[in-house]
């Protein structure tokens, strides 16, 4: 059974919501291929194509994932603290917080599949951390993406306006450049 991974998003930055959303995808896509390459592989080497997929999964973790909590916390989340809109300011440091903790688990896995792909094989114990650091990684970015899908996202188009929408697209462009 092959493991697949999608085209990349092009929603681009006329909707920087979209976006975001895009990513979410994405991200949600990686982790159950590094899920299913750690579960499928326990206790064994990984094959070329599952190695294949760990290093297309974190590359897209090192960059479009780092990329995305950028654009949220240096231009979306500040947008929506300035306007108090309170249903979302209660979740924001929240949201952050799993941005912080998101990457350092991601670092932890990181580092244990290198050993993997490196060493050929993984002891009982650093298979379990894994197992383990996948499934919190799993559980976190799944509660985060219903929180900014279900009330920041909607309320971010709300009470910035079509305007500030399209002034933070300017700013995830300008990033990129």
């Amino acid at each position: 059974m092959a493991i697949q991974i999608g085209a990349k998003p092009d929603s681009g930055f006329d909707d920087p919501i979209g976006m975001l959303t895009d990513c979410h995808r994405r991200i949600e896509q990686f982790l159950k291929i590094l899920a299913t390459v750690a579960e499928r592989a326990a206790g064994r080497s990984l094959t070329g194509e599952e190695a294949a997929a760990v290093t297309a999964s974190m590359q897209y973790f090192r960059t479009g994932g780092v990329r995305h909590t950028a654009d949220e916390e240096e231009s979306l989340f500040p947008r929506l603290r300035a306007t108090r809109a309170t249903d979302s300011m209660v979740k924001l440091d929240s949201l952050e917080s799993d941005h912080h903790e998101a990457a350092k688990l991601h670092e932890s896995v990181e580092t244990i599949y290198r050993e993997w792909i490196a060493a050929g094989r993984l002891s009982a114990e650093r298979e379990q951390e894994l197992l383990s650091a996948m499934e919190r990684l799993t559980a976190l970015y799944g509660a985060h993406i219903v929180i900014e899908e279900s009330i920041v996202f909607p309320q971010a188009a709300q009470v910035l306006g079509e305007a500030a929408i399209a002034s933070i697209g300017q700013e995830f462009r300008a990033r990129r450049a």
